[in-house]
């Protein structure tokens, strides 16, 4: 495999830290449910460690993956993180094996930084993202605590995750916005209106789960077509069809294994033709959604 580099993808930048495009999500690195620890921690460890050796650049983390783990490994294989980017987020809590919950209350939000300080071992946190606004606790109130700890320094920049235009717009009251995370991919497309406010607004768009192809990836249809004219799998196209979507997009396609992540990042070398890309988004958009994994 040649070409496995991620600065191939293009740069953009994230406040005023410049990244390669095509990031990392550590969200896989932990165990099964995202609860626990790995199944295989050396080959974690060496995953993490590879990043760096292949231009990425800019890594997607949370207080949540684990809980608690998924930063502590990163600390482990990475610090003290030189040319890195490392993002986390914090508001949803876990309760088990794939259970989520927000909270949002403002001295929870607070601890939840603090504490993700102490295991990446920072002063300050360079992109940190309110992981879901809590619908049990006023929005103002939740922005008001962010504004407040990035005055203080504690985080460098402020980053959204899961929502809509109109919640980016009351957000903006309080921070700057640099970052939007929402699940999109050539298949799920119903956060495409937020994508072009980001676009629009210079925001990086960060979407998750970015390898969705679905149906389309089933043998004999176009997509599977393109693979074999190409050389490239279903599952690179995809990932180069959104990197083309928009200049502004920061897909994090994650996982534990360095074959798996040496696959992704090649996907930075490929370059859908207009008519490709054209054709690949009109299926996409006929094509039935793909559940998510949770994030």
């Amino acid at each position: 495999m040649t070409n496995i580099n991620a600065a191939l993808s293009g740069q953009f930048s994230v406040g005023d830290i410049k990244v390669n495009r095509l990031g990392y999500g550590a969200m896989r690195i932990v165990g099964n449910g995202i609860w626990g620890q790995p199944n295989d921690k050396p080959e974690a460890l060496r995953t993490l460690r590879r990043l760096p050796e292949i231009g990425v650049n800019f890594i997607d983390t949370a207080d949540s993956y684990g809980p608690d783990i998924s930063e502590e490994l990163i600390r482990d294989a990475l610090y003290p993180y030189d040319g890195l980017l490392i993002a986390t987020k914090g508001g949803f809590v876990r309760h088990g094996e794939n259970k989520w919950a927000p909270v949002g209350r403002p001295e929870y939000l607070r601890h939840a930084v603090l504490l993700s300080m102490r295991r990446l071992n920072v002063e300050r946190i360079d992109l940190w993202q309110l992981h879901r606004i809590d619908p049990q606790v006023p929005q103002d109130e939740q922005f008001g605590v962010i504004a407040e700890m990035q005055k203080e320094g504690l985080i460098r920049h402020v980053g959204l995750s899961e929502v809509g235009v109109e919640q980016i717009e009351a957000a903006r009251r309080f921070f700057q916005v640099v970052t939007v995370q929402n699940m999109f991919n050539l298949v799920t497309r119903k956060h495409e209106a937020v994508l072009d406010y980001c676009t629009e607004h210079g925001i990086g768009f960060i979407p998750w789960f970015p390898l969705g192809a679905g149906d389309l990836a089933k043998p004999g249809s176009f997509l599977d077509q393109l693979s074999k004219r190409t050389g490239y799998t279903p599952g690179q196209i995809a990932l180069a069809w959104v990197l083309q979507r928009s200049p502004v997009m920061l897909p994090i396609p994650g996982t534990s294994k360095v074959k798996h992540l040496d696959e992704n990042v090649a996907a930075a070398s490929l370059k859908l033709t207009a008519e490709d890309f054209d054709e690949l988004d009109r299926l996409g958009h006929e094509a039935p959604e793909t559940p998510g994994p949770g994030a």
